[in-house]
């Protein structure tokens, strides 16, 4: 069964760090892409950052390119997000989301890049419930 759980969100002071994970399970790590986004009532899901499936390509959005990166862990099935000097605008929920590479015929192997980030929330096919990210003073 397909699953994706957030964690490590909660309350963090403006210029602080939070690190989030999404721990999934349920399709192969190297077939996927996972795409961060943030969500805030009232507007769009947007596309925040990007890990290839092999971690080839990466993805930030420009408002926090330079203070956001993703890493994954040794198991392959653990991706992060460390959020460094947090801004009140970097508020909201967070989803980690799974987006399918395709089959490419010149290689024989399926790839999932992040070169054409960001992602709209319908390219992707498996999501988590999402974790709350307070920002205050």
């Amino acid at each position: 069964q397909v699953q994706l759980v957030e964690s490590g969100g909660g309350l963090v002071e403006p210029g602080g760090s939070l690190r989030l994970s999404c721990e999934f399970s349920g399709f192969q790590w190297d077939y996927y892409a996972i795409n961060w986004f943030r969500q805030v009532p009232g507007k769009e899901r947007e596309g925040i950052a990007c890990l290839s499936d092999e971690d080839e390509s990466e993805y930030y959005v420009d408002s926090m390119k330079g203070r956001f990166s993703v890493s994954r862990g040794k198991d392959k099935n653990t991706v992060y997000l460390q959020m460094n000097n947090l801004k009140f605008e970097d508020a909201g929920t967070y989803y980690c989301a799974a987006r399918l590479g395709g089959y490419d015929t010149r290689d024989g192997l399926v790839h999932a890049a992040c070169n054409s980030a960001p992602y709209t929330p319908d390219m992707m096919k498996y999501w988590g419930k999402g974790i709350l990210v307070t920002v205050s003073s």
